[in-house]
């Protein structure tokens, strides 16, 4: 084995990761996807290559390309709405704002609605910041295309974004706030923290209880946690999943939930719950991601 080409792969497997990881919105797909990326690039003659980073992105970029393809006709038959699988995250992802927003479950929700290559050459650019010669290369069409499929992509994602962008210190109010009115039962406060037209998106994977599509409005929204929650002793508290605070509920001494929000204007205006047991299966380790 070339110790030279292990060195240079480890030397950007979280890059490599985190790529595979914004296209694909699953841990265990990108881990498959940087497994058959390191078996291709053993086989590299580093002679020819001019730009490892590139040359790896290229690789990931295109294996990843194909997982997605392969994955959108399994999803059609997924049980009620599909959300990524969130991940367990270190400080210094929340301090890259940027990292953060692109990686928040939210934002890996919403590049859902892209098509497989709208959503690479959105990740290699507004992420990544690779130039258009180098996206042409890893998507196989022209600079002057991916110049097209970026700005659609561009506008696509802002016309879904949230309106203003809450601070850290006003997240964390409203996170809290909402974690004491889960805690204890008060849905005054809980009513009071929700936006009127919040929206709430939950993925049981057909294993776990939830609804089948989202649910739309402060009331609805309060009646169906009320009615998962009856009769149940909770453990809630706060974790950091991709690189901004959510909710983690324990039942039985058990991992059940993860639920991460959108907070604008100082209300929650989505609510992105993960029941699905084969989604949180990570959550008991630490990932580093990076750019």
């Amino acid at each position: 084995m070339n110790t030279g080409s292990t060195d240079v792969f480890v030397d950007h497997r979280n890059l490599l990761f985190t790529v595979a990881y914004e296209m694909l919105g699953s841990a265990a797909d990108a881990e498959d996807v940087l497994q058959e990326t390191w078996l291709r690039w053993v086989d590299v003659d580093r002679a020819e290559v001019r730009d490892e980073r590139a040359y790896l992105v290229r690789i990931t970029t295109r294996l990843a390309l194909n997982r997605m393809r392969s994955n959108a006709r399994r999803r059609e038959s997924y049980v009620g709405p599909w959300l990524p699988e969130p991940l367990l995250t270190t400080p210094d992802v929340a301090e890259d704002v940027e990292l953060a927003d692109s990686v928040s479950l939210a934002m890996l929700t919403l590049l859902e609605t892209l098509g497989p290559t709208e959503r690479a050459v959105f990740v290699l650019r507004e992420v990544f910041a690779f130039g258009y010669d180098e996206i042409a290369a890893a998507v196989d069409k022209t600079p002057a295309a991916v110049r097209q499929i970026a700005h659609r992509a561009r506008d696509h994602v802002a016309e879904r974004r949230p309106r203003v962008e809450a601070t850290p210190s006003e997240r964390d109010r409203v996170m809290q706030t909402f974690l004491t009115a889960v805690a204890t039962g008060d849905i005054q406060s809980l009513m009071d923290v929700l936006a009127p037209d919040v929206v709430l998106v939950t993925d049981g994977g057909g294993v776990k209880k939830a609804a089948l599509r989202p649910i739309l409005g402060r009331d609805k929204v309060v009646r169906f946690l009320d009615a998962v929650s009856e009769g149940l002793e909770a453990v809630a508290d706060l974790v950091v999943v991709n690189g901004a605070p959510a909710l983690r509920i324990v039942l039985d001494g058990e991992l059940d939930t993860v639920a991460s929000m959108v907070v604008e204007d100082g209300l929650v205006t989505g609510l992105y719950v993960v029941r699905n047991p084969a989604k949180l299966a990570r959550l008991d380790e630490v990932v580093t991601l990076t750019r």
